[in-house]
């Protein structure tokens, strides 16, 4: 949270400062909190006070990829705002998260790569001032967590996890991005499939588990760019137990590449358990000075300008 003098307003203006009193929240769950204005110098009027969620986000075009801001969800808390000369104005708040909005960490630790926040638009005769930038930190749902549990059970290492924009077929996605988790598989797999993706897209009801396998660089496809995709309901992905589920598809990859250089096929079977998705997430970010990326991050994402930037 920061107090910042409006520019619209010039010197003596009104200052903001958005309190968040749910800064950690679970997709589809509310956040709440007040809008807090200290009136300058002169009577003023605000158009409007909005609130929006954002995220960092990649777009590929061609051969090139750029990584800017990018807003996903809007609600407009205020209109035709009076704000008396040297006065507080508070605006209490409250909306919903979408559901398909990013996991920013694990447990208790954050998820290295990613950032959402709630920004303050104070909009001025059509001019919007971004006066606010608050970090929110979005935990999975008990049946993503299920999910996530079973890869950690099974020995992936977490890789890295971003925002691409783009859509995934076969599946209700309602926002124009989608995040991927990324883990480097069990050592059993090495030298067939190097990497897999895990993505999330929520419902009200149900959840959908699209994952993605990398061998050696290029993408084992099937016929369409999804080569495995789970739907339940979210209270059957909870009693689900995900490790064999899973286990049976990365043995499957696993065999459609198999190679007599790599030993043949793997039984699923022997492969060494790990320590489970918290451990994984937090051996990812051990050393990183706890605050420093999320900064960062954020600060990007306040600046002025294009939604992307190369």
């Amino acid at each position: 949270m920061f107090k910042r003098m409006l520019a619209a307003f010039g010197v003596g203006g009104p200052s903001v400062d958005t309190v968040l009193d749910t800064p950690s929240v679970m997709p589809g769950q509310p956040v709440a909190g007040t809008v807090r204005i200290q009136g300058g110098s002169a009577d003023v009027t605000i158009d409007q006070v909005a609130l929006s969620l954002v995220t960092r986000a990649e777009l590929e075009h061609g051969d090139h990829e750029a990584t800017g801001r990018a807003e996903f969800h809007r609600v407009v808390v205020g209109a035709d705002v009076r704000v008396s000369a040297d006065q507080p104005l508070d605006i209490p708040f409250r909306f919903d998260v979408p559901w398909e909005t990013p996991i920013t960490a694990v447990g208790p630790t954050p998820l290295p790569g990613m950032v959402v926040g709630v920004r303050t638009d104070l909009v001025i005769s059509g001019a919007p001032d971004k006066g606010d930038l608050d970090a929110l930190t979005v935990h999975p749902l008990p049946s993503q967590d299920a999910v996530l549990d079973a890869f950690g059970r099974l020995g992936f290492q977490f890789r890295s996890a971003d925002v691409e924009v783009g859509r995934l077929r076969g599946v209700p996605q309602a926002l124009p991005f989608y995040q991927e988790i990324e883990f480097f598989p069990p050592p059993a797999y090495h030298g067939r499939i190097t990497e897999v993706e895990l993505t999330f897209v929520a419902t009200p009801h149900e959840l959908h588990v699209v994952l993605e396998a990398d061998k050696r660089g290029g993408f084992l496809r099937a016929a369409t760019d999804v080569i495995g995709s789970f739907r339940m309901a979210h209270q059957e992905s909870e009693r689900t137990d995900w490790t064999p589920v899973i286990d049976r598809w990365l043995a499957q990859i696993a065999a459609s590449a198999a190679n007599p250089a790599f030993g043949g096929h793997h039984d699923p079977r022997h492969h060494r358990r790990g320590p489970g998705m918290g451990a994984v997430v937090g051996g990812a970010a051990a050393g990183l000075v706890g605050g420093m990326i999320l900064g960062d991050m954020l600060g990007d994402m306040g600046e002025d300008g294009g939604d992307f930037e190369e």
